[in-house]
């Protein structure tokens, strides 16, 4: 092909060329005329390189120009050795570009990547700050982070990255967690702490890394405990302290940070003083179990120390010793400090108190200390336990060592103890009266209990609060309970006569006073005066707290006055039964009835059961029915029972109703009423399903074995088919309900099909009870039974009457009810069969 040149003679053109370099030079300020001639030579690298030296002499300002240039650049030297000129060539092409191209941070950046490729590190660091110089601040941000790898990954220039990253935290402080963490890398743990501190005390400063105050805390607080040799331009010990007080909840971990920094730095006998200082100053079991497990590892780590195999010198063997003897010192210890801190966590737990006194049994001067110490530190109104049994428990310290007279004192000063309740206060003047009675001291323990008990100058109320309990003792029950007892012991009839009257005087009377009261009444044979307490008592109490004050009236006057004076007795039992409740009036009721059969009239007693079958509860009323139809049975005769059995089947409830309809059948059968006891059955058989009773079934179904015929037997099994469709039309029926309810719920389109169902149901249901009606109409007829007294003759004309035609037996009877069991056969009845029932009904 043949080459042209044009005004240059050592430049020559293709004929290829010509087109593009005409165009240049009608156009030598268009970017686009550059980039189509590029463009065309862009497979002749060397002529490229010429177009682009001539395109940026042109226009020097174009940054594609440029950045297309230093790409071509970079990728002709991919390859070649680093020592090859090619690289320096490239390197003047970027310093050329930057003349003009010094805002642009791509330049720069893709510059400083050549420069770490080449392996210039100064180079490259000056190039960084050539870069931040030059460039706004506003793009800092895309220079510093290649800048911070850059320095990273030269680890034998930790100098550089530090003051890096010193400039850069100037610009970006937030980020200096990230410098920390480099100095921690390279081991530079003492700027690292200082850094640390200060993120720590500025409050404005927000982790990156989402970490909290108290997480950056305990990473200081680790290095600097693991590293005391290392850190030397801060104060350990004070910002540990800070740490403890602000962070309350990591008190036993900052407590053991201290500690440990004074072990690794060799000072042990100040990391002692550092554990005894926390073990005395946590609040919470978790911190000190915390700093106590970290003490005992110091204490037994020290005494391995000082343990040397083989022969030892006596100065070795006295360490040893020395150090055995504090370590079993502080783990015998250990109660007494975990009860320290309980007791700092809450100084009013009187528990807590007692738990520490037993720590020093057998160690009196302490033990009176703790329970000095313990009597001062308690508020009472904010006491947790039982405070008065403090108070008792240090009297009773004296008492044991027989110091009486001490014991008296602790006594007069918890006497005026504001306690938060009247009654801590009685226990205390209780005790102390028993302490006088266990030393004979009678005389002083009466009058211990009536100073007790004497009433203020001015009226209060007992459940007024706002009063101190030493103005409301005095209506106390407990210390009047123990003033009866004192007088009924060691005084006279009459003081303790007027100690009863004044505790019922005040209304602080229990049931349980009252019937002690007329207890001693009734041991020194004043009847009439125990009868006026019990009276006092019922007009004290309500049911049915009232309840044994009155059983035990009622008894102990009627035992007195047992047939004397009867109506007295008769009001008694009215009025106790006047307001009596039904839980309470069974015992009542059968007491009144046992009094009037022994000594008033039995149709009296008769009543009273009557009255007492409906004032009791319903699920006793079967009992007092059984007791009331034994009592009548035996005072009035079997005959007068048939009223109660009629009146008891109507007011019980099915299961005892049926239950007593048996017993009724049973005992008219026995008389020789058979007729009588069938119609009990006929009667009772319509509370009877018999898939659920077949135990009645059963009983009647024996009951006309013995005694009936086959006619009685088919009506037998008439009525119970009867009575099972009755139930079964019942079980239909909520079947419906069931079966609407579910078809309210489907969809519209599927309604019109539920109502089908429905309609075929009620049919059915209607169909059923239809049916039943019928059957309840047939048993109501009068039926052909067979009577015990009938003649010969008689018998003769009912079997003429009833006509076996009448009854489809295989059409009535079902599959698993079938009479053949019974052995009837399908011939007329001999009448010698029922002559035999007029002279033996059992056979």
């Amino acid at each position: 092909m043949d080459k042209v040149s044009i005004n240059n003679p050592a430049i020559f053109f293709e004929e290829e060329d010509i087109p593009f370099e005409e165009d240049i030079l009608r156009n030598p300020f268009s970017v686009k005329c550059w980039l189509r001639y590029i463009e065309h030579k862009k497979n002749s690298p060397i002529k490229l390189n010429l177009i682009y030296e001539r395109a940026l002499k042109e226009l020097p300002g174009s940054y594609k120009l440029w950045y297309n240039y230093l790409k071509l650049r970079q990728k002709q030297v991919h390859g070649h050795l680093l020592t090859d000129p090619c690289f320096e060539e490239a390197n003047n092409a970027f310093e050329r570009s930057l003349a003009w191209m010094h805002k642009m941070p791509r330049i720069w950046l893709d510059y400083c990547q050549f420069l770490m490729s080449q392996g210039l590190v100064t180079l490259t660091r000056r190039m960084f700050d050539r870069a931040l110089r030059a460039l706004p601040i506003t793009q800092h941000h895309r220079i510093w982070k290649p800048y911070l790898e850059f320095v990273r990954l030269h680890r034998d220039l930790p100098e550089t990255a530090v003051r890096v990253y010193r400039r850069y935290l100037m610009l970006m402080p937030e980020d200096a967690e990230e410098f920390i963490s480099y100095l921690v890398s390279i081991d530079r743990l003492d700027e690292a702490t200082v850094r640390l501190a200060g993120i720590i005390n500025n409050e404005k400063f927000v982790s990156k890394e989402g970490k909290s105050k108290h997480q950056l805390w305990n990473e200081l607080c680790e290095l600097i405990s693991k590293n005391p040799d290392k850190i030397k331009s801060l104060k350990v010990e004070p910002i540990i302290r800070q740490g403890i007080k602000r962070y309350p909840d990591q008190t036993g971990q900052l407590w053991n940070s201290l500690a440990g920094y004074y072990t690794r730095s060799g000072q042990f006998e100040k990391a002692r003083d550092i554990y005894e200082e926390a073990i005395q100053t946590v609040v919470t079991v978790r911190d000190f179990s915390q700093v106590f497990e970290a003490y005992s590892d110091f204490e037994e780590k020290l005494v391995q120390c000082f343990y040397k195999e083989g022969e030892m010198t006596d100065e070795d063997d006295l360490k040893f010793d020395f150090h055995i003897t504090r370590y079993e010192h502080l783990m015998d210890r250990q109660a007494l400090l975990l009860n320290s801190v309980l007791l700092r966590q809450n100084p009013h737990s009187v528990t807590e108190w007692l738990n520490r006194v037993a720590l020093f049994e057998g160690k009196p001067r302490e033990v009176i200390n703790t329970f000095i110490e313990a009597v001062q530190s308690i508020d009472p109104k904010l006491a947790i336990g039982k405070l008065w049994t403090l108070w008792v428990a240090f009297a009773k310290f004296y008492e044991n060592a027989d110091q009486l007279e001490d014991a008296r004192i602790v006594f007069e000063k918890a006497t005026n103890v504001n306690f938060k309740h009247v009654d801590d206060l009685a226990y205390v003047w209780c005790e102390w009266a028993e302490m006088e009675i266990r030393h004979n001291c009678f005389d002083e323990a009466m009058k211990l209990i009536r100073r007790a008990v004497t009433p203020p100058k001015r009226k209060v109320d007992y459940h007024d609060n706002t009063e101190a309990v030493q103005m409301r003792v005095y209506k106390s029950l407990k210390v009047w309970s123990v003033y009866a007892d004192l007088e009924e012991s060691y005084g006279t009839f009459q003081s303790c006569k007027s100690v009863y009257d004044r505790i019922i005087d005040l209304g602080i009377a229990t049931p349980q006073i009252v019937l002690n009261y007329a207890a001693f009444l009734e041991d020194h044979n004043y009847f009439e005066e125990a009868f006026k307490a019990y009276e006092k008592g019922i007009h004290l109490f309500k049911w049915p707290n009232v309840f044994d004050v009155w059983n035990t009236y009622l008894v102990k006057f009627v035992e007195r006055y047992s047939g004397k004076k009867l109506e007295r007795i008769r009001d008694l039992f009215e009025h106790c039964l006047k307001d009596c409740p039904p839980d309470f009036a069974k015992p009542i009721y059968l007491m009144y009835a046992k009094h009037e059969e022994e000594h008033g009239l039995p149709r009296a007693a008769m009543e009273i059961y009557k009255r007492a079958t409906k004032a009791i509860r319903p699920d006793e009323a079967h009992e007092m029915y059984n007791i009331y139809i034994k009592r009548a049975a035996e005072l009035f005769g079997i005959t007068y029972t048939r009223d109660i059995y009629q009146e008891a089947i109507e007011s019980l409830q099915d299961d005892h109703a049926r239950q007593m309809c048996i017993s009724f059948a049973e005992m008219e059968r026995m008389l020789g009423e058979i007729d009588r006891a069938r119609g009990i059955y006929v009667y009772c058989s319509q509370i009877c399903d018999p898939r659920v009773t077949k135990n009645f079934w059963d009983t009647w179904l024996e009951f006309e074995r013995k005694h009936g015929n086959e006619d009685t037997m088919r009506e037998m099994m008439r009525i119970k088919r009867s009575v099972q469709a009755l139930f079964n039309t019942q079980v239909n029926f909520m079947s419906a309900q069931m079966l609407s309810a579910q078809a309210a719920k489907q969809a519209h389109q599927d309604e019109l099909e539920d109502k089908d169902e429905m309609k075929k149901l009620e049919e059915r249901a209607r169909e059923l009870a239809a049916e039943a009606e019928q059957d309840a109409v047939k048993s109501s007829r009068a039926v052909s039974f067979v009577r015990s007294q009938n003649t010969d003759e008689e018998l003769k004309d009912l079997t003429r009457t009833n006509n076996p035609e009448e009854i489809n037996i295989g059409e009535d009877d079902d599959e698993d009810e079938t009479v053949e069991e019974v052995n009837i056969e399908k011939r007329p009845v001999p009448v010698g069969v029922f002559h035999g029932l007029v002279g033996d009904e059992d056979d």
